[in-house]
């Protein structure tokens, strides 16, 4: 990661027997953070961000179904996630989140631009 000039490093959970290998904190300049397990070990935040997703999804499904946005339901999801992160553990969370679905979207993109020939 130092390579790289990384300066974060979140990681949403562990397989195995890899728990054993977690750094956390601050080492050689990169920031090591389980955002995940840090939500995990709260319930109560736990259960905000749980109530949080079910309500943005639901949002989400609506528009894509409707075509429409719900003006109450889009009001709710911003007044939730204003409140939840004013806790590290969620902003760090979120933006683990994002970083990740970030991720997903460039991969997604380049397997397409790599099969577009064939499928065309």
């Amino acid at each position: 990661m130092e390579k790289y000039n990384t300066k974060y490093c979140i990681y949403g959970h562990l397989h195995g027997k890899s728990h054993v290998n977690v750094l956390e904190g601050n080492i050689n300049g990169v920031n090591y953070k389980m955002a995940r397990e840090a939500i995990k070990l709260n319930s109560n935040l736990s259960k905000k961000i749980e109530e949080f997703d079910k309500l943005r999804y639901e949002t989400q499904l609506e528009v894509m179904q409707t075509g429409k946005n719900n003006p109450e339901k889009l009001q709710k999801v911003q007044e939730k996630y204003a409140e939840l992160i004013e806790q590290i553990d969620a902003k760090n969370y979120f933006e683990a989140e994002t970083r990740f679905n970030v991720l997903v979207a460039d991969i997604n993109k380049i397997i397409g631009e790599a099969i577009k020939d064939v499928m065309n």
